[in-house]
Parts: C-alpha cells; structure tokens; sequence
C-alpha cells in the first residue's frame, strides 16, 4: 500500500473525480456487492454494461446480473463431459459480463486505484500507461474513461483487429509494438522508452504490479471458492485451479484458494509454441493475451504445482467448433444441450487454452466425479471474430468432418504430454528465471528478488487491500459525489 501522500496531486484528481461525477469502489464491494449503497444499484438497471458511464466501476464484479442489469450470483459455465471426455467436472468465471467483455477491466483497477487514492498517479497532468498483450490496456483504458484521465495502451501489432478498433472509439491513444502475444520484450523497451521522453507519465506495468494479483486473491479467489460451493456434489472436492500465466496476475486467484482450501492444486498454463516455463523455451504463438517468454515478477511461483503447455493449434480448431455452424449441430449430435451450446461462445481463445489444461491437469492426476478443476474464460469469441472469418479464408468452409476431427483430437485426444509437476527445487529453479528479466533488463535488485520467495512476502502485499479500501472511502468522502446521488 502507498502511505505516502501526494496532497496537492490528490486534491486535483477529488476535484476532477467530483467534476466527472465518479465515485469509487471497494474491493470490498466487488467482492460483495451487497455492500455496493443502495443508491448506485437502483441505478445501474438503466445503463449499458459497456456504457462510459463512471458507475460502470460498479460492474466491475463477477456478479454482473446481465439481464436484470443489477447483480446474482457468480457468472461461472460447467463445460459438460461430453465435451471434456473426463470424469472430473470443469467450471470456469466467465468474464464476458464484465465492462470491456473480459475481466482484465478489474486488474487494471486493482493497479490504478491505490495511486490514484494517494495522488501518486495525477489524472489531470499525467497519462497513465497500460503496457499489455490485449485485455488489461483494454480495461485501463476503460477505467480511465469513466474517470476523465488520458490512456496510453500499448499492445502487439498482431493482436485481433476488435481490439485495436475499440481502444480508438474510447479515445485510447495506441501504440502498436513490433510481433504477437508472446513479444513481450518489445512492450516493456517500448515502455522504457516512454520512460525517457515523457517521464511524467505512469506506467502500469500488468507484469510487475501488484495491485493485479491482489485484485484476484480478494475478487476472484472469493468468486472462485463461491462458484465451487454452488456446483458440488455432496462429496464435492475443489480439486485444482489451473490458469495461463500471462502477467500472473489471474493465477494469483490461486494463492487465496490455497489460503482458504488446502490439498488445491495450481497449474501455469503457457503455449507448447513458446514454453518459457515448461522447458525455458521460445517462441510465438497465437494464443491471444497470454504473453511469454519470461516469468512476471508478480508470479508466487512457490505456489505453482505444475506446468502445463497447450498446443496454440487446438484453440483455434475448436474456437471454429464452438462457433461455425457446422461445428455447433454436429456437437447438438453428440449430446450436448442447446443451453450448453449456448454458452460455448462466452470462451475465446485463451479460454479454450485453459478449458484443454484443466482437462490434462485432470487427466495427469486422475481425477473422479466428485472432483471440481476451476479455471477461468477470460473474455468471449466475441473479440475473435475477426479470426474466424480469417481461418475461413485460409482453410475454407468448416465442415461436419472438420468437427468430428477436433472434438476427437483436440478436447478427447487430449494426454498428459507436455506437463511438467514441481517439486520445490523446480518452483525455486523457475523463481530464478526472473533475474534474467528483471535485474538484468528491468531495474529490480537480487534482494528484491529473493523477497519474492519468501511467503510472508506474499501475505503481506495481500494484506494491504483493506488499506485500499479505506483510502477509497475516504477518497469518495472528499468528492462527495455520493452523497450527492
């Protein structure tokens, strides 16, 4: 938590808070939003999940209630066992019903917010930069608009066209860095660069943030645990949680499942194409928002029980499956509901990647009926449009053949291949891989970096949230704005 306060820099950023009309929410709301006042949930029926409307912030939850417009239950899909070929169950948040249509919204929050509360991040005189692989600079950039503050959001020039089209409308200013999800290397020169030339702007860098993981140990591991106890058999056991690495900031959700369950297994999910953590490789790969090629400072590694590599080739066979027509009736033929394919779209890319991890993991250790793999869908193919019609164009129309082949191949012919499981010495090896990117490249200290192992570490940076929640209360205080409603 940022205890020092920046009064002159805070005092600007409450006027052009009351200015803009916005009021803050806690973590503590997200989480619970029960506690969300009265006043702000009779209001948000009558605005648009994606509308630039500061109450929007209030959305920013698992517990969006899309179609009454107020809040439910945790937004979570059961991916049947006709699809899985397993006997453990698979449940994943979905994060379509999120602001932006992809949860990173939150994330971006959780790092924006504590400077914001403290006057350490101006809004009326900096820029606050989100470096990032697709979703987070997408959700900064929201979080921004609702507050009146200028977004830079910096992203690979190979990702979706639906992303660069919609940081343009909300006013974003974007800047496209050289290759794909993986080149990661070239957002943070970029950044180091903007570091240079404009130092008075703020940089929230997903990898290195820890108001990312925080955000998840308090919302998402919550939702997580929610979500589990509304799905489980009477024997029901919350067997594993598996995540792509990314910034590591979703996999943090895990360290509060370990927190609150013990025997909870943790997988890192990374592409074969680039298996950075599997076997300290590289490449590209066109797993959309998952980022490579180095470990994220704000990866608890010590909490990692595996490692498991997808091949990038089986998420697009099957984001064509869940989505082309063909794909869809010959699945209605293989028993799946029309409720289940209903909900087969709310997975995009990274999604699948981790629904096929979740179906390893579970494979690898065996797992029964009454055993629960939760993971997460990130965003839905909503944001991937654009390459469905590119694979039609390449490979031609898909077919009813094209889909017996991938529900065979890519969901029931999934093996245990290319997973690794750690014992302590290998979370410590993979621990040590961050001194190559962040001491050498990136400015961090060898002490800085064996703090990070240490679990104390952990507990304490998790434990500052209440902090936040109290400087967001007092924020919200100084505006007025809610008092004003």
């Amino acid at each position: 938590m940022t205890t020092k306060v920046n009064e002159a820099a805070l005092e600007r950023a409450v006027k052009l808070c009351r200015e803009k009309r916005v009021v803050l929410p806690t973590l503590a709301q997200m989480r619970e939003p029960a506690k969300v006042p009265a006043k702000v949930r009779e209001k948000l029926p009558a605005i648009g999940l994606w509308d630039v409307n500061p109450l929007n912030l209030f959305r920013i939850s698992w517990k969006n209630d899309v179609k009454s417009g107020g809040y439910g239950a945790v937004n979570c899909v059961e991916i049947p066992r006709a699809l899985t070929g397993i006997d453990a169950r698979v449940v994943g948040l979905v994060g379509k019903y999120f602001p932006t249509g992809a949860h990173k919204v939150g994330a971006a929050y959780g790092c924006l917010v504590p400077r914001l509360v403290t006057g350490a991040f101006d809004p009326t005189t900096q820029k606050a930069v989100w470096p990032s692989t697709g979703n987070y600079c997408r959700g900064g950039a929201f979080d921004c608009a609702l507050m009146g503050a200028t977004a830079v959001a910096i992203l690979p020039e190979g990702m979706s066209r639906e992303r660069f089209e919609w940081l343009k409308e909300i006013g974003a200013e974007v800047i496209a860095t050289p290759g794909t999800e993986s080149n990661v290397k070239e957002i943070y020169d970029k950044c180091w660069r903007i570091r240079r030339e404009r130092p008075q702007d703020v940089i929230f860098n997903q990898f290195e943030e820890f108001g990312n993981p925080s955000w998840h140990y308090h919302v998402t591991g919550p939702a997580l645990l929610e979500a589990f106890e509304r799905v489980k058999t009477p024997r029901g056991r919350l067997a594993a949680y598996v995540s792509a690495t990314g910034s590591a900031g979703t996999i943090g959700a895990g360290d509060r499942l370990k927190h609150d369950r013990s025997g909870v297994l943790i997988g890192a999910v990374e592409a074969l194409q680039c298996p950075t953590l599997l076997s300290n490789g590289f490449g590209e790969h066109r797993i959309e928002g998952i980022g490579d090629k180095h470990v994220p400072w704000i990866h608890n590694v010590r909490n990692t029980d595996m490692v498991i590599a997808i091949d990038d080739e089986d998420t697009l066979r099957l984001l064509r499956l869940f989505n082309e027509p063909a794909g869809r009736a010959y699945l209605s033929k293989q028993g799946v509901t029309d409720a289940q394919l209903a909900e087969l779209p709310l997975l995009g890319i990274s999604s699948i990647c981790n629904l096929l991890a979740a179906i390893k993991l579970a494979r690898w250790h065996e797992l029964g009926p009454d055993d629960v793999v939760m993971t997460v869908f990130t965003d839905s193919e909503e944001l991937y449009k654009s390459r469905l019609a590119e694979m039609t164009a390449a490979r031609g129309p898909y077919t009813e053949l094209h889909a017996a082949r991938d529900l065979d191949r890519c969901l029931h012919g999934q093996k245990t291949d290319h997973m690794r499981e750690l014992g302590y010495h290998d979370r410590k090896a993979l621990h040590h891989l961050k001194y190559f990117t962040w001491v050498e490249q990136q400015g961090k200290t060898s002490e800085e970096l064996r703090q990070l192992w240490d679990p104390a570490f952990w507990e304490a940076r998790y434990a500052e949230a209440a902090g936040w929640d109290a400087q967001i209360d007092a924020f919200n205080e100084r505006t007025g704005v809610l008092k004003a409603l």
